[in-house]
């Protein structure tokens, strides 16, 4: 409710200022500033009120063409070419001068129709070299049963069982109604340890300064023979963690997540919402992480970063700039529900892979669990609401792209003309009739 009120407040913005430039500047420079202003304010929504979710740009994460953009401008470019199309649309049906009209209109269907084409460009796989095991726990919502008493050592062992799987049955893409499950072909040959083994954010049974914890997480990489990458409470259940272990078993590091969800891992102006201290009382007040870690091991590194965080591209791009060849995203979905959360989500951490052409590697505690390739595409993933296990090909990378270097530079560059405009209009600007 919160994120929707927000983002209707966005919407709202974006009309009157667009009206606003229309009375001042006419239609046509008014049309001509729109995808600058719709960049602009996508941009406000993630670096004022840190809510960029499902921006416009995402619904083209399916198209290897328009997807070329994000390397270089972010999902903004894409969002900014899509407003544009819209307003040459709007032009072939409102300016006053027909050949304005017609030249608009012709560019628009053009423009609109090379874009269609580019949902259907089928390119070669891209490159792996080791495979991953993402385990799915499926573990209801902010409960602990079955990991409490004897339960825990049965369900325990079956997280050992699990981390050497060198193949699973696995969707062909993303899940959906008409898809089917198979076993890759090229998952026989999988037989030296994984690259990588992942436990998801799930509820706080692991806590990262427990000795059964450590001892668990001990035993779980060296029979695996891998690095682990594990989910759970930092210490005194203050933070919500990711613990990387070293094949050898040895504790290397751990990430504390930075980007917290408002009211749900922290009350933003507790004092302001005194008159409700019951409510604030129940819920969860975390602590931040200071730092984007980059876990290290035999020679290859992974940016792990947890749940809401990968709908910052901005903060993302870091932990690439920092070394990491692969991304990881630990996530519980279940919050979301059968909504179309989970699926808005994975379209947002696939246009990160995009951005930074790293492998991502999602993996959630009950779906969508999956692979995401650097051109954003997903190559397995696991059946939702099930335990169960993915083991999935992964490649590691190294390049930089633009974004990964400069960040959101097109998205301030939209912002600069817009101030502009704004400045212009209100000192130079006349009022159209």
């Amino acid at each position: 409710v919160l994120f929707s009120a927000v983002l209707g407040l966005y919407f709202g913005l974006f009309g009157l200022l667009l009206s606003w430039f229309h009375r001042r500047f006419g239609l046509s420079l008014a049309l001509i500033l729109a995808p600058f202003l719709w960049a602009a304010l996508e941009l406000a929504a993630a670096r004022i009120t840190s809510v960029p979710w499902d921006q416009l740009g995402y619904s083209q994460v399916d198209n290897l063409w328009l997807t070329r953009l994000a390397p270089v401008t972010g999902v903004y470019g894409i969002s900014f070419l899509l407003v544009a199309i819209s307003a040459l649309f709007t032009a072939a049906l409102l300016v006053s001068t027909k050949r304005l009209r017609l030249i608009a209109g012709s560019v628009a269907i053009v423009a609109a129709a090379l874009l269609q084409c580019g949902s259907f460009v089928s390119q070669k796989p891209c490159a792996t070299s080791n495979y991953a095991v993402l385990l799915q726990p499926n573990i209801q919502v902010a409960a602990d049963a079955g990991w409490t008493g004897n339960e825990w050592h049965g369900n325990f062992s079956w997280l050992l069982q699990q981390s050497v799987r060198t193949c699973t049955p696995a969707y062909s893409g993303v899940p959906g109604a008409h898809a089917l499950l198979t076993t890759p072909p090229a998952c026989v040959q999988n037989t030296p340890p994984p690259g990588v083994v992942l436990w998801p954010e799930t509820a706080s049974w692991f806590q990262s300064d427990q000795p059964r914890t450590l001892a668990a997480m001990h035993l779980l990489a060296t029979t695996a023979n891998a690095p682990l990458i594990a989910g759970m409470s930092g210490p005194n259940g203050d933070y919500n963690s990711a613990l990387f272990v070293r094949a050898d078993g040895a504790v290397a590091g751990r990430y504390d997540k930075i980007h917290l969800v408002p009211f749900g891992e922290y009350i933003p102006y507790r004092n302001l919402f005194f008159f409700a201290h019951q409510l604030t009382h129940q819920l969860a007040d975390l602590q931040r992480g200071t730092k984007r870690v980059v876990f290290q091991a035999d020679g290859q590194s992974f940016g792990t970063f947890i749940c809401y965080e990968s709908v910052f591209a901005d903060e993302i791009r870091h932990f690439a700039l920092n070394g990491a060849q692969v991304l990881v995203n630990l996530s519980d979905d279940g919050w979301y529900g059968d909504t179309s959360a989970p699926w808005q989500h994975l379209d947002m951490t696939r246009m990160r892979a995009i951005e930074n052409h790293r492998w991502l590697l999602l993996d959630t505690n009950n779906g969508v669990t999956t692979a995401i390739d650097p051109r954003g595409r997903v190559t397995l993933s696991a059946p939702r609401h099930q335990l169960t296990t993915l083991v999935a090909r992964y490649g590691y990378e190294t390049d930089l792209t633009f974004y990964t270097r400069h960040g959101d530079v097109f998205a301030y560059l939209c912002c600069v003309v817009v101030l502009g405009a704004l400045v212009f209009g209100f000192r130079f600007g006349r009022r159209a009739a």
